[in-house]
């Protein structure tokens, strides 16, 4: 009979393509991770992997069996959490997802106020853009995720927190004067630098300016710390959310933003996850608290 064991050591392999990361992600030996794979494809009558020493590839037939492992390592793990459901709330480890619009700027806001109200909570963030964490959730990989809507997550449940509207950034000596808020058609979209595809902060941008493309610049850009350092050098200018105002904009004395006056929000932030999660409550005692810290941070 195959075992579970054996059901993550094959998805380890398939994640790594290689034995000795593989193994070195389960915490076993080398040769007892490929020993146990071997076992199981003895049982299984043929090759799940087709191996050699430069490479490691899944076969055709393996492929299928993967999959089925995949859903059965997701109802497991599930079936442990349920378990774990029934402790203090938040006392058991969770791993998170954040987009990269997100993460830099949320968690030092939320993890002081995290860690001292839930200090057994052993939590695991990473940080992806939407459509791999999406597919993280969707496989269990990881328990949740917080990304901006809209964006599409078909299957999988959304629990909004906080809301947000957009603030435009350009150079001190390119500023259109002391303008409270500033309109789309007031910016020259030729120079607006946005994040490259892939980010749905460059989306829901467009989205919000009514644009449907801009600046060259915008093509290599992948982390809003890079844009505001452009736009100190007089590159263009950009759109950042709000959250990400104080450390990336009130400390750089080269630059200055101004509210985008276009209908908001501008993006609503959200946690993602499974319909059959069984830490619904863990999910939603979060959402409570990240919400009522941006709140407090962010006044108004």
């Amino acid at each position: 009979m195959i075992s579970f064991k054996q059901i993550t050591y094959a998805l380890a392999v398939e994640r790594h393509l290689h034995f000795r990361r593989a193994a070195e992600e389960c915490s076993i030996s080398q040769s007892a991770l490929s020993t146990a794979l071997s076992e199981m494809e003895k049982q299984l009558g043929f090759q799940v992997f087709e191996r050699d020493n430069k490479k490691v590839l899944v076969t055709a037939m393996g492929q299928q069996v993967l999959d089925k492992a995949r859903s059965i390592k997701v109802q497991m793990d599930d079936l442990h959490r349920l378990a774990d459901a029934h402790r203090r709330p938040l006392s058991t480890p969770m791993s998170i997802g954040f987009i990269p619009t997100i993460g830099p700027f949320l968690l030092p806001v939320v993890l002081p106020e995290l860690q001292s109200g839930y200090p057994d909570l052993e939590l695991s963030v990473s940080e992806e853009r939407s459509h791999l964490l999406v597919e993280a959730v969707r496989n269990g990989t990881l328990d949740a995720a917080v990304i901006a809507l809209p964006y599409r997550v078909d299957g999988l449940l959304t629990f909004k927190f906080w809301e947000e509207n957009f603030h435009w950034v350009t150079h001190l000596g390119d500023s259109k004067g002391d303008y409270d808020r500033i309109g789309a058609d007031d910016i020259e979209s030729a120079r607006l630098m946005l994040l490259k595809e892939g980010h749905c902060l460059k989306d829901h941008a467009l989205a919000v300016c009514k644009l449907t493309d801009v600046a060259p610049h915008s093509l290599g850009a992948t982390s809003l710390a890079t844009l505001v350092q452009l736009v100190a050098g007089s590159i263009g200018s950009t759109l950042v959310p709000q959250m990400a105002l104080e450390p990336l904009i009130e400390v750089n004395p080269k630059v200055t933003s101004v509210p985008l006056s276009e209908p908001g929000p501008h993006r609503e932030i959200a946690f993602i996850v499974r319909p059959n999660y069984p830490s619904l409550r863990n999910i939603e005692l979060l959402m409570e608290l990240f919400g009522a810290t941006l709140r407090e941070r962010f006044p108004g």
